[in-house]
């Protein structure tokens, strides 16, 4: 890339800082081995969050997984073990040591407080700077103005469905869902006349070119401005009006079977035998939902969400299809569900008494672990060894060692419950079984990035017609303006001319291997990706989306926040690559049986990403223990 290109993306402009920590941070851990690895990863003492200037939502840059979070992880399962025998005893004893801030582990907290009373002595630790976990929050300030974005857990989705605990633990903790039908404006972008459109790279479809409307209305007049072959544009107009059954020959059931053990991609190329450029324009189509291309995604799961050309003249009932609008988002998304959590937990902690006040509520973090106080979160603490204390099946206690500042401490607890990623636990507990290790490392999470830009303003979307853009082949398979949310004291920018929050989804996918192989490979990619290229891809796309409405990335940008998923949605089974166990055959309910005093909880404990198991996981792992 020409230097004189990069000013024209604006690589020059100092809108925060580069990520050189993330460069150095993997060289030094890369580099060390044997046991003293430890003593490189930080200073003696650590309470960065003593700081009164301690704020993690208003970091910019690199973030997510960030330098720092999960390298020491790393170590760990490479074969690199802390010396636990070194930790320094802290001198604590808790009721419960909870290994993972996030929503799950932070349910768990909230159940076994409610369970056994407000005196229970409870520790959560948590390996990232901030809590919630996938649940984070950005904040940007344009001038005096505070905007907000969610960087992973997005919104509440169809709460009706919520399990009896899931729904009363939001209740409980303040969240009126009803709210949102006043909160979210789903009037805002089509008062303006924005829509959906489409962007075909030139790398890719030989020339740049954005096609306003196309995502809303795929129809023959928006198809002919694309740049691909008229028969595909003809096939992608009849899968989307024509209803067509493509399987008569199969009875219903067959019809089902046939669905769950072909991809969408052959689905199309081999039943409907459409031209070559409807594969290639669906496949990163799936990537926000599956973190897969349309290569790894089975027809019949297509089929259940309703949203897929070609599949609705099958005959075959669709189930799971939403009922309720996607608009139950705060605006940080579940980052506020983590916030209230903490806030009933540690109450001087958040300020405030309600969903509306909590969005602009400003955490207090050097109240999470103070003194005495009866439930304590500590940050920057990374679990590397949960043990008895004797033989699982007597001992009365759990031993947990943490790095913190590089140092490790150890404390004790009358249980633990695991919230963390669970192809973890076989390292922090190297005594499970073989069998529930093999099953904890069967599932694994899908890689994704959720990008925060800040921009001066939309007037390139409005003048363009769009207020979300699907990139086929783009780096970026998507991006979007923020969904409209205005809660509390907090206002979306509903003017063109005011600043805006534009959200983006990287999937690294690699078409044609498994699943499972295509998010082992995206990690490493995610994990190899330096925040300067992050950006460079980020100002280029959006430059080349956007040039038509006068966008100048050098000048419009203002802010950039990569939040890195390298582990992000929780397994799902797959219907072309596991096998077809029964619900309770599946490794994920091997895997999540307690091990004497310790419980496992997390999304993935269930493979479902959403943030009802994550609570529901929870709520039966502290049942295990109070049971």
């Amino acid at each position: 890339m020409s230097n004189s290109h990069d000013r024209e993306l604006g690589m020059d402009r100092a809108i925060t800082r580069r990520d050189f920590l993330n460069g150095m941070t993997l060289a030094v851990t890369g580099s060390i081995v044997g046991s003293s690895w430890i003593t490189a990863l930080g200073a003696p003492d650590f309470a960065p969050e003593a700081d009164p200037n301690y704020y993690p939502p208003s970091l910019t840059g690199m973030r997510g997984s960030h330098p720092g979070s999960f390298e020491a992880a790393h170590k760990i399962r490479d074969g690199f073990p802390v010396d636990t025998a070194a930790a320094t005893d802290t001198g604590e004893a808790y009721d419960l040591i909870i290994v993972g801030g996030g929503i799950s582990g932070l349910a768990a907290a909230y159940f076994y407080r409610k369970s056994v009373g407000e005196k229970a002595r409870i520790l959560v630790l948590d390996n990232h700077d901030d809590f919630g976990g996938h649940a984070k929050r950005n904040e940007f300030r344009h001038g005096d103005r505070l905007l907000i974005g969610y960087g992973g857990t997005q919104s509440i989705d169809r709460p009706s469905t919520y399990s009896p605990e899931a729904a009363g633990l939001l209740r409980e903790i303040g969240i009126d869902v009803k709210r949102f039908y006043t909160a979210f404006d789903r009037n805002l972008y089509g008062s303006l006349g924005l829509s959906y459109g489409v962007f075909f790279d030139k790398e890719t479809f030989g020339t740049d070119r954005l096609v306003p409307g196309l995502g809303s209305d795929p129809s023959a007049k928006n198809f002919a401005k694309a740049p691909i072959a008229r028969k595909a544009r003809k096939d992608i107009v009849r899968l989307y009006e024509g209803k067509t059954d493509y399987l008569p020959e199969l009875s219903i059931e067959e019809k089902k079977t046939r669905l769950r053990k072909i991809s969408y991609r052959d689905f199309l190329l081999g039943v409907v035998r459409a031209h070559p450029d409807v594969a290639r324009y669906f496949q990163s189509l799936t990537l926000s939902f599956w973190c897969t291309g349309i290569d790894a995604v089975p027809a019949y799961e297509c089929l259940s969400t309703g949203w897929y050309p070609g599949l609705k003249g099958m005959g075959v009932e669709t189930t799971g299809v939403r009922e309720e609008p996607y608009i139950f988002h705060f605006p940080d998304g579940g980052a506020s569900i983590a916030r209230l959590l903490v806030r009933s937990l540690i109450p001087d902690a958040v300020p405030g008494q309600t969903m509306e006040d909590v969005v602009t509520a400003r955490v207090d973090y050097s109240k999470l672990d103070r003194g005495t106080r009866p439930v304590k979160v500590r940050l920057n603490s990374l679990v590397v060894r949960a043990r008895h204390d004797g033989d699982p099946g007597k001992a009365k206690e759990v031993i947990v060692t943490y790095l913190r500042g590089g140092k490790p401490y150890r404390v004790r607890g009358k249980a633990c419950v695991l919230a963390c990623y669970n192809s973890m636990v076989p390292f922090l507990c190297p005594e499970i079984p073989e069998p529930q290790k093999k099953a904890l490392l069967y599932g694994v999470k899908s890689p994704l990035v959720y990008t925060n830009v800040l921009i001066r303003n939309w007037t390139s979307f409005k003048k363009l017609g769009i207020h979300r853009v699907y990139a086929p082949a783009g780096y970026h398979s998507s991006f979007s303006l923020d969904f409209p949310v205005s809660l509390g004291s907090y206002r979306f920018p509903s003017s063109p001319e005011e600043p805006m929050v534009v959200h983006m989804v990287r999937v690294p996918a690699s078409p044609g291997r498994p699943a499972r192989e295509q998010f082992k490979a995206g990690r490493l990619d995610l994990l190899s990706t330096t925040f300067e290229t992050f950006e460079r891809k980020i100002r280029d796309q959006l430059g080349r989306a956007l040039s038509g409405g006068g966008f100048e990335p050098a000048r419009d940008i203002e802010a950039i926040t990569v939040n890195r998923w390298p582990h992000g949605y929780a397994y799902e089974q797959n219907s072309l690559y596991d096998p077809d166990w029964a619900a309770e055959e599946r490794p994920c309910v091997k895997a999540r049986q307690p091990f004497g005093r310790i419980s496992i909880a997390n999304s993935d404990a269930d493979w479902s990403a959403y943030t009802n198991p994550a609570i529901d996981q929870a709520h039966r792992a502290v049942r295990e223990i109070v049971g």
